[in-house]
């Protein structure tokens, strides 16, 4: 029986998520398909009760649903419940089942653009913004062993908050004190929506970074952010938010359709050709 899995989310006419597993799926001659499913959150309860009845195996979840989502499985992994959120699905002996592979994607990513031993010597990482896809990725790096990890949020409590994480490893600068951490920061991570088209651009002076810094911007529409910009006309080593978005997608694609993907220069070509169009 053919396999078939979906993104969901409110909007969702705007995921690239379908063209990256309709590449996958005919790259590996497998029967199968991937939609976008536009869920209200009113919906989400009726949706995931009802999803192994429509014909679903699985399949992503996006904004507004990553953290109710988290509520409504019949069980998470331990990252997912740690992180507060779910993007990935998944039906096993009837029981809907949820993990978070945002983080895991994040690393990936960095590995594919800098090195597998990118983080070799790396002593700390300072990270912009506190929501859910901050959460994902210092959850990641914690996990990696990275020492330490600095969140600067416009608004302090939700930085503390995700301290919480791990407070020993984890500090808080406000943000007018940024330019004293990135003097010491071996990479520097957005997770912010400022620089994302139709948002107000980043205002952070890379300045003090070091040579060796590595600058992450999650944001992938433009897939050239200001900050990008910024960090390689300072000759620093710079990756965009696509890496991200097609690592993230590999765990649920093997999930539900039985083979580990791939991601591919052509992979990446595709989905920045259809960003640009769009753009």
């Amino acid at each position: 029986m053919k396999s078939r899995a979906f993104v969901i989310g409110h909007p969702i006419a705007h995921s690239r998520s379908p063209l990256i597993h309709g590449y996958w799926l005919e790259r590996y001659g497998l029967e199968g398909s991937y939609e976008r499913v536009d869920v209200p959150p009113d919906d989400l309860p009726a949706f995931l009760a009802g999803m192994g009845a429509s014909g679903f195996r699985g399949g992503n979840v996006t904004i507004p649903h990553k953290e109710a989502t988290l509520r409504l499985v019949a069980e998470a992994t331990q990252r997912a419940r740690r992180l507060g959120s779910v993007n990935t699905l998944w039906l096993e002996d009837g029981r809907l089942l949820g993990d978070t592979t945002d983080g895991e994607g994040f690393l990936a990513s960095v590995a594919a653009a800098v090195g597998p031993d990118w983080q070799a010597g790396m002593r700390n990482a300072v990270v912009l913004g506190a929501g859910g896809a901050a959460r994902a990725i210092v959850g990641a790096m914690l996990d990696l062993g990275l020492p330490r990890i600095t969140v600067a949020n416009r608004t302090e409590a939700r930085a503390r908050d995700l301290a919480g994480l791990s407070p020993d490893r984890i500090g808080v600068v406000p943000w007018g004190a940024l330019p004293d951490a990135l003097a010491s920061a071996d990479l520097l991570v957005n997770t912010t929506q400022a620089g994302m088209k139709g948002q107000p651009p980043l205002a952070v002076d890379l300045a003090p970074l070091p040579g060796r810094a590595i600058v992450a911007d999650i944001v992938y529409v433009p897939l050239e952010t200001e900050l990008l910009a910024s960090a390689r006309a300072r000759g620093l080593r710079a990756l965009d938010g696509l890496g991200m978005l097609l690592h993230q997608a590999v765990p649920g694609f093997e999930r539900w359709f039985g083979v580990r993907p791939e991601v591919t220069p052509e992979l990446r070509a595709l989905v920045e050709a259809d960003i640009r169009k769009a753009s």
